[in-house]
């Protein structure tokens, strides 16, 4: 498979496949929904039929609309967290590499303390103290996931910030925030690229997880961790009702890391570097 003069492998493919899927699932999801999104249609836990393909939740929803409404959740609010995280730690990262001195090391240092304090237990007060509502939800999970990319574009930047076209572009004259945009991030992408997969994985596992704790996306909007464990208890009955989100959310975090490795250039960098 080739996609503009490029050969594109099985793996990359089928990578692109599944993400092209789930995002028209998303995008698609009110015309796709054979029912609303907290629409009781029937019996608990019903099993599928010809009226409801894959059954009916703990409370009679149709599990099939679910999944195609959470999909939309899930998704979109995992690629905010991901752009977020990414505006805060690549920024950060560019600005401690190409500044040194007494930035880079107040900035790291900070950074290290912050990722001392475990993730999980950090946002389950965060949550508890100010709410459960979306906003708290993406900002503190963007916050949580930032010093990883933090640390990523730094030591990326450490190596371009010793080539000589910075130099020279500091020579000129040019600011911090001109360096960093023309010089530093067009040679820094590939390895942006794939810590944006992962990054956008981590947030979409991160969703559900505290979905699944209680404290994520609240009802009566559909996302795929709040998903299983409202139908939990259903395994006891021999109902699949739990493991298709489960099921739903791995296949998206498979689908975007076959596909980042895919498009990651063989050399590591990108053309063209310098002015």
């Amino acid at each position: 498979m080739e996609l503009s003069g490029r050969k594109i492998s099985l793996s990359a493919a089928i990578g692109i496949m599944i993400v092209s899927i789930n995002i028209v699932a998303a995008l698609l999801a009110p015309l796709l929904a054979p029912h609303g999104e907290a629409e009781m249609v029937g019996s608990i836990w019903a099993p599928p039929s010809d009226a409801f393909w894959l059954g009916l939740d703990n409370v009679g929803r149709d599990i099939l609309s679910r999944l195609l409404f959470g999909a939309r959740t899930t998704i979109s609010l995992a690629v905010l967290i991901s752009v977020i995280s990414f505006a805060i730690g690549v920024t950060g990262g560019f600005a401690a590499a190409i500044t040194g001195g007494w930035v880079d090391a107040v900035l790291s240092r900070f950074v290290d303390a912050f990722m001392a304090m475990p993730s999980l237990i950090f946002s389950l007060v965060v949550l508890s103290v100010f709410g459960s509502s979306t906003f708290v939800l993406v900002v503190t999970i963007a916050i949580l996931s930032s010093p990883g990319v933090f640390r990523l574009s730094r030591a990326v930047a450490l190596d371009i910030a010793a080539m000589d076209y910075v130099e020279v572009a500091r020579l000129r004259g040019e600011h911090l925030g001109w360096i960093m945009r023309r010089e530093v991030l067009p040679n820094a992408l590939p390895p942006l690229i794939a810590e944006f997969g992962l990054r956008f994985c981590f947030a979409v596992l991160f969703i559900a997880a505290l979905s699944f704790l209680g404290l994520g996306i609240q009802p009566p909007y559909a996302d795929w961790g709040g998903m299983v464990r409202d139908n939990a208890q259903a395994v006891n009955f021999g109902s699949l009702a739990p493991l298709l989100p489960a099921l739903a959310i791995a296949q998206l975090t498979i689908g975007v890391n076959l596909m980042i490795d895919g498009f990651l250039p063989e050399n590591g960098r990108a053309e063209g570097e310098g002015p």
